[in-house]
């Protein structure tokens, strides 16, 4: 499903930062709406979720339950957290350019990296820009 076939729903927005520290003093706590769609997304119309099973990118703050976020208009750079999809099956993990090649990188060190060594090994299907997560 992409996010822009969903019914939008405005949720009210807090006019003012929340402190994750000690509280400020008392202030005007009005609210406005906010669009969550159009918050986690810039270009709607290339953009999905995917909910992630696994925790081979816990250390990215990415945990089972999650729903990931991914832009399919973005390129994939060194760096970019993307999901792709590799003999068979998708995943997420850190794309990273090395002078030997391509590699696929976990947020853990449970897992081992994966190269890429052909091109129909791998196939970068987008670019996380956010998750969407349950306390």
């Amino acid at each position: 499903m992409q996010l822009h076939d969903m019914t939008a729903h405005r949720l009210e927005l807090f006019s003012s930062a929340v402190q994750a520290g000690f509280p400020s003093p008392a202030a005007d706590y009005d609210a406005e709406p906010i669009d969550l769609n159009a918050y986690i997304t810039q270009n709607p119309t290339a953009t999905f979720l995917a909910r992630v099973e696994g925790d081979s990118m816990i250390g990215a703050h990415i945990e089972p339950g999650d729903l990931v976020v991914i832009d399919r208009s973005l390129q994939a750079t060194s760096g970019r957290i993307v999901l792709a999809f590799v003999a068979g099956e998708f995943t997420i993990k850190r794309l990273m350019q090395k002078p030997d090649g391509a590699y696929l990188e976990p947020e853990n060190p449970k897992y081992e990296s994966i190269r890429i060594t052909q091109a129909d090994m791998g196939r970068i299907w987008g670019v996380v820009v956010g998750i969407v997560k349950k306390v």
